[in-house]
């Protein structure tokens, strides 16, 4: 009589378990705004979560530690003048996060370390080049300030945020509204999924489609997909009977997938977030109350179902945190932070061991906060993998580290139009007023610089004497 053999895996017996009730966030208004994104954002020092706001669009960032009831008047980060569809964590400074949104900007932010007084207001550097709303935000996962938008203009832009400037545009890719972008383990590739029911492989810096695939889900609802650690594609979509699917792609044989895995029927669009150190992708349906998380391995079927976490309540967006803010003394291989309507939720997914050893299994060294490139190493063609880091110890987030903008000169940049002149004694006049006007704006910078220091000192004063009252 044949024995049915079970697959071993580490991860057969994760389980997932909702935090108590005291260390979840109450009292935050989620954004109601009808768009496919998260709406949360999460790394080892903060939380962030988009909220409604009148008159435009604001999100909330707050300490983890900071759990139970927010106050309703809880200083929020506000600067666009429509709603915010998506917001993105720098991997290599905890304290900048990004913002996407309906009036076509992309703002970046930095959070400091103490609870601002009021609203934070100013973005270190406002990004313009979209025509139309920007509803994807995605950082380079090695270079250092290299932030994707992806806008409803059907264009990629890549910038670099220490510069302000545009270091390539895609603008003939896509025909439709693209509905998702990822970087790959290196940020050397793009994969895209667009409205046009076509999955693409992109190269940035080529400028060119590496490969593609026609209706990889047949159904008309958006699809998603994201790059695992091996250069494979995982993709969530719909069949044309409206079914929800995952499937596996390998990017040199697009012909059929490696493995397809059809799940139930719904209308939510499935949010799938991969971790490479354990090679699990967790699928959070918008509007659903479950997730289903799925091993992806070398042996067929290739991808083997692991359990679904349930709940009772529809989640609005989900968080999912970095490896590197894990808390590795319980086995804890995975957070989310589930959105409701008035709250998040953490829900902490665990991997079941007797010893409180340091699981070397669990926890192989995993992407830190130093970024591999700068942004025009990368741009000149080099790749890099992200520099890892272990666990063994946890993990303590740097100090608030500040986001130098240095804008490149433009009046120094500019080609010349025409044939290049020799300078006359009459042009002399118009360089000399350029240099004295570059002087004095130089100078009024200095003393902004100088007054926002002075006003960040007197706010650490005033925090201190509240902090000692209390």
């Amino acid at each position: 009589m044949s024995r049915r053999v079970v697959r071993q895996s580490k991860f057969r017996h994760v389980f997932g378990q909702a935090a108590k009730a005291d260390q979840a966030y109450e009292d935050i208004r989620v954004s109601k705004v009808t768009w496919d994104s998260s709406f949360c954002a999460v790394n080892p020092k903060f939380l962030a979560i988009i909220v409604e706001a009148g008159g435009g669009g604001a999100f909330i960032v707050l300490p983890l530690a900071k759990t139970g009831r927010v106050d309703k008047n809880y200083p929020l980060v506000t600067g666009h003048t429509a709603p915010v569809l998506d917001i993105d964590w720098c991997p290599h400074n905890d304290n900048v996060i990004a913002s996407a949104s309906d009036d076509t900007t992309i703002m970046v932010w930095q959070i400091p370390d103490y609870t601002p007084m009021r609203n934070i207001t100013e973005p270190i550097i406002t990004l313009e080049g979209h025509s139309k709303r920007v509803g994807i935000l995605s950082w380079h996962p090695t270079a250092r300030n290299v932030l994707l938008s992806a806008g409803g203009d059907n264009v990629i832009i890549i910038w670099n945020v220490g510069t302000g400037e545009v270091l390539l545009s895609l603008d003939d890719m896509h025909p439709d509204i693209i509905h998702s972008v990822c970087w790959n383990s290196n940020g050397s590739l793009l994969a895209t999924t667009c409205k046009d029911k076509t999955l693409r492989i992109v190269d940035p810096r080529k400028g060119q489609v590496v490969a593609e695939r026609a209706r990889p889900h047949e159904g008309a609802r958006p699809m998603r997909a994201v790059f695992t650690a091996d250069g494979k594609l995982l993709s969530t979509g719909f069949s044309r009977m409206s079914e929800r699917q995952l499937a596996l792609w390998d990017p040199n044989n697009f012909e059929e997938p490696v493995a397809l895995q059809e799940m139930d029927t719904s209308n939510g669009v499935l949010l799938p977030f991969y971790d490479p150190d354990s090679s699990i992708v967790y699928l959070c349906g918008k509007g659903d109350s479950s997730i289903r998380y799925f091993e992806i391995t070398d042996e067929p079927p290739f991808v083997h179902y692991l359990n679904t976490f349930g709940s009772k309540e529809p989640q609005r967006g989900m968080g999912f945190m970095p490896k590197r803010g894990l808390d590795v003394s319980k086995c804890e291989i995975a957070r989310f932070y589930k959105l409701h309507e008035r709250k998040c939720e953490p829900i902490i997914m665990t991997v079941p061991r007797k010893s409180d050893l340091f699981q070397d299994d669990l926890y192989p060294d995993t992407p830190g906060p130093e970024p591999a490139l700068e942004a025009d190493e990368w741009l000149s063609g080099q790749d890099a993998e992200p520099v890892l880091i272990s666990l063994r110890d946890g993990y303590v987030p740097p100090k608030h580290r500040e986001l130098r903008v240095t804008k490149r000169n433009i009046l120094d940049a500019r080609p010349p139009s025409g044939p290049r002149r020799s300078q006359s004694a009459s042009d002399a006049p118009l360089s000399n007023t350029l240099e004295t006007l570059l002087e004095q704006i130089k100078a009024l910078r200095e003393q902004v610089q100088a007054q926002e220091q002075r006003i960040t000192a007197l706010e650490n004063m005033l925090c201190e004497l509240v902090d000692g009252t209390d």
